[in-house]
C-alpha cells in the first residue's frame, strides 16, 4: 500500500511539473491525459477487431473474421498452387489496406520471402499488385538470403507495429521454422496487435501457433462476358480460390469456392458452403474432398472413339 501511495505522489508531482512547464493547470493536464489514454484504448480495440471476409458462413466459422493480432496460415500442398496461396494472402492484405485507409491509417505492407520460396515462386510484380487491389506505393518487399534472417526480420517487423500486416512466405516445412519459432512470432503479433499472414508453399500440415489455417488451391475462373452478352469470346474473369478451412474451432473442415473482386476489394461465394466430415479414421482437420466445380474439370472425360494400328514388324 505504501508503495502505491508513493507512486501516486510521484505521478502527481510529475504532472504538476509538466503543467508548470506548459503553463497549464494540473487538472487540465490530467484531463488531456485521460483523453489520450481513452483514444489509445479505442485505437487498440479497433485494431483487435477481426478482419471479415464479408461472406457470412466463412466469417461465422472464423468467429467474425481473421484476427489482426495473430498468425493466419495460407497453405498450398503443391508447388504449382503457390500462386493461389500468395494470391489469397494479397487479397486479404488488400482488404485490410482498404479498411485501414477508411480509418485514416496509411501504414505500408511488408512482404518477406525466404530465398528458396522466392526462387520457386518469383517476386511480387508492381503492376500486378495494383490489378489485384493493392497499393504498390504502400508495399515493401524484403528478400533475406537465409531463413534465419527472414525469421528475425519477421519478428522485428511485427514487434515494431510499423506495418499494417506482415506477409511471410516460406517454402515447405523447414526444420528451422517449427512450433517454437511460430509461437515466438505469435506472441509478438499479439503484443503488437498486428497480423502476420504466413504463406506456406508446398508444405504439409504441421503444428503451429496459427489461429487459423486455410488450404488454398486455384479454381477455374468464369469468362467475363462481352458487352453483347456473349461469353464465348470474353476475357478471363476474377480469380477464384478453392479453400478448405483446416485449422479452426470448427468441428469439421469447411470447403468452398471463393471469388476475389479486386476492383471492389471484396470476396464473393461461388457455391453454397459444403460442410464435409471426413471418415472416422481421419483427424478432424485432415481436409476433405471438395465438390466439383460447375464446369466439371474433375469429372472423368470420355475417351471417344478408338482406332487401333497393327504394330510394324
Amino acid at each position: 500500500m505504501a508503495q502505491h501511495a508513493l507512486a501516486r505522489e510521484r505521478l502527481f508531482a510529475l504532472r504538476e511539473t509538466i503543467a508548470r512547464l506548459e503553463g497549464r493547470p494540473a487538472p487540465a493536464l490530467a484531463a488531456a491525459e485521460r483523453e489520450a489514454l481513452a483514444e489509445g484504448h479505442k485505437i487498440r480495440q479497433e485494431r483487435t477487431l477481426p478482419l471479415p471476409f464479408g461472406v457470412e458462413f466463412l466469417d461465422g466459422a472464423l468467429e467474425g473474421g481473421l484476427p489482426l493480432d495473430a498468425i493466419t496460415e495460407f497453405r498450398s500442398a503443391l508447388s504449382r498452387d503457390a500462386g493461389a496461396a500468395s494470391g489469397l494472402a494479397m487479397a486479404v492484405a488488400a482488404r485490410l489496406q482498404k479498411q485501414e485507409a477508411d480509418a485514416g491509417r496509411l501504414l505500408p505492407l511488408l512482404w518477406i520471402g525466404d530465398a528458396v520460396g522466392t526462387l520457386e515462386a518469383g517476386r511480387p510484380y508492381a503492376p500486378g499488385l495494383r490489378d489485384f487491389g493493392l497499393s504498390p506505393e504502400r508495399f515493401l518487399h524484403a528478400a533475406p538470403r537465409k531463413l534465419d534472417e527472414a525469421l528475425w526480420l519477421a519478428e522485428m517487423a511485427v514487434e515494431s507495429a510499423a506495418f499494417s500486416a506482415i506477409i511471410f512466405e516460406v517454402r515447405g516445412n523447414p526444420a528451422h521454422f517449427g512450433l517454437t519459432e511460430s509461437r515466438r512470432l505469435s506472441l509478438r503479433a499479439h503484443a503488437a496487435r498486428r497480423p502476420l499472414f504466413l504463406v506456406r508453399q508446398a508444405g504439409a500440415e504441421e503444428a503451429s501457433s496459427a489461429a487459423f489455417r486455410l488450404h488454398v488451391e486455384p479454381a477455374p475462373s468464369a469468362l467475363r462476358p462481352l458487352p453483347d452478352g456473349s461469353k464465348l469470346s470474353g476475357s478471363i474473369g476474377n480469380p477464384i480460390f478453392r479453400l478448405t478451412l483446416e485449422k479452426s474451432r470448427n468441428p469439421a473442415p469447411l470447403s468452398f469456392l471463393l471469388e476475389w473482386n479486386p476492383h471492389e476489394r471484396e470476396f464473393l461465394p461461388v457455391a453454397e458452403p459444403n460442410l464435409v466430415r471426413p471418415p472416422a479414421e481421419q483427424s478432424a482437420h485432415s481436409g476433405a474432398q471438395l465438390p466439383a466445380s460447375a464446369n466439371g474439370p474433375h469429372r472423368p472425360q470420355a475417351m471417344g472413339a478408338l482406332l487401333a494400328f497393327e504394330r510394324a514388324s
